[in-house]
Order: C-alpha cells, then sequence, then structure tokens
C-alpha cells in the first residue's frame, strides 16, 4: 500500500515585497539602507528608516509602516548620500501593518543600481 506524499510547508512566507516586485519583471533584488520622508504634506513631516529590498533603473521597492497613499511623494536618502532622489508612489499592498511600496524616481537617477 503507498503513501500520500506530504509538502514541507515553507517556513517562510513569501513577503509581500517580493509579491509586489513580481509587476516589476526589472527588479533586482538588493539590500540598501535608507530614509524616507514623505514630502506629500508639509506640515507633517513623516520620516522612516527602512531596507530597498528590490530595485529597477527608475524604481525602489521596500516596506514601510508610514501612511503611504498612492503618488505620494518622498524623498529617498542613503547614509553615505550618494542616493537622494525624489520619487512618487507608483504601488502599494497592504500586509498587516506593514506596506510594500514601489515608488518611482521624479528624474534619472544614474548608477543607483548597477546589473551584472
Amino acid at each position: 500500500m503507498s503513501k500520500p506524499a506530504t509538502a514541507l510547508a515553507s517556513s517562510k512566507r513569501e513577503s509581500s515585497t517580493i509579491k509586489l516586485a513580481k509587476f516589476f519583471p526589472d527588479a533586482t533584488p538588493v539590500r540598501i539602507p535608507v530614509r524616507l520622508t514623505c514630502l506629500s504634506d508639509a506640515s507633517a513631516a513623516f520620516c522612516e528608516s527602512t531596507v530597498i529590498e528590490f530595485g529597477t533603473p527608475n524604481e525602489v521597492l521596500f516596506a514601510c509602516t508610514l501612511p503611504l497613499e498612492f503618488a505620494d511623494r518622498l524623498r529617498v536618502q542613503n547614509s553615505d548620500g550618494s542616493l537622494d532622489a525624489e520619487a512618487y508612489v507608483v504601488a502599494l499592498q497592504y500586509n498587516g501593518g506593514r506596506t510594500a511600496v514601489a515608488a518611482r524616481f521624479t528624474r534619472e537617477v544614474s548608477n543607483w543600481i548597477v546589473k551584472s
């Protein structure tokens, strides 16, 4: 008598940022710590430190807890100043208290991501 095969469930669920990255075919996995500043509401500047998890030449994808909405403007800065750019939110995926965000740069940012 044969036994049914059992598949082991992955102990780590696919993150919402990974799911969002599937909509950006050129997205490359990266780990770049950054500081985000929400520029959409000047009266209440929201800031948060996070990590860019995926990038394309034009977009950054990350998870955060900021109360962001579609088209919100952000400033994205890394600690050494080699990345200091404005971007706007083009996609959101809500998942509990954290939100996966895709933001597109408002201007060309040269050499911020290098693909091999």
